[in-house]
């Protein structure tokens, strides 16, 4: 759905295609879920590593989506210049920065994905030395593996928490300046003051989008299946 439709001065844009939504949704729960499970321990690692890899397949989604996605899904359509993002803090930004991902907002994107990547990556070389070891340890040497699970249990959570919090305060900033980023994420419109181009959401795209997550999801199995 890429056309723009006016209504009470307003136009009414798709802004997240239904692939980049699930991928959202999906990786907010995953997220609680490993924070549960990593704190349980026990049994509930097995659950710890059926969900990393999860979110491994939904990472490896998003960068392809990234680049072939809904017009506003694409990494192109929010990489800002630091002039942008300043102006963007000081409350000076363009209209049409606010569209898709903001320039302040975009920060906090890049930094969640590229910080889960670490810690997921370095989930797959991690050994707890009791039962659990990621799949890919007996490729990597001993100080590689204690270095990677250092990182992994002691230092990359904390910092996807922190910019998990960041995140939710990026959120409540900019509903306080009567911008609702929740309400876009879950039926994928904005009413922008505006006229845009939407981002392409038919079924093609869709179908495209759950090819492009098979694919992912084989390769996340093979990886696994790299332990046997």
């Amino acid at each position: 759905m890429n056309t723009v439709q006016p209504s009470s001065n307003l136009y009414k844009v798709r802004v997240w295609d239904l692939p980049t939504r699930v991928f959202h949704w999906s990786l907010v729960l995953c997220i609680v879920g490993l924070v549960i499970t990593g704190n349980v321990g026990g049994n509930a690692m097995a659950w710890h590593f059926r969900i990393g890899l999860t979110v491994l397949a939904l990472l490896l989604f998003r960068l392809v989506w990234g680049l072939v996605g809904g017009r506003w899904s694409r990494f192109a359509a929010f990489f800002y210049s630091p002039s942008s993002i300043i102006n963007d803090l000081l409350g000076r930004g363009k209209p049409e920065h606010s569209v898709g991902h903001t320039p302040s907002g975009s920060i906090s994107v890049f930094a969640l994905l590229a910080i889960l990547l670490a810690q997921v990556a370095s989930g797959l070389v991690s050994d707890d030395e009791i039962s659990n070891a990621g799949p890919l340890t007996r490729f990597v040497s001993t100080a590689t593996v204690n270095l990677a699970t250092h990182y992994h249990s002691n230092i990359g959570k904390w910092i996807i928490l922190v910019l998990v919090l960041l995140h939710i305060g990026a959120i409540v900033f900019y509903l306080r300046r009567k911008q609702n980023l929740i309400r876009p994420m879950l039926h994928g419109d904005k009413e922008l003051a505006v006229a845009v181009q939407g981002s392409r959401d038919d079924a093609a795209s869709r179908i495209a989008a759950l090819v492009i997550f098979g694919i992912c999801g084989a390769f996340v199995f093979w990886i696994n299946h790299l332990a046997s």
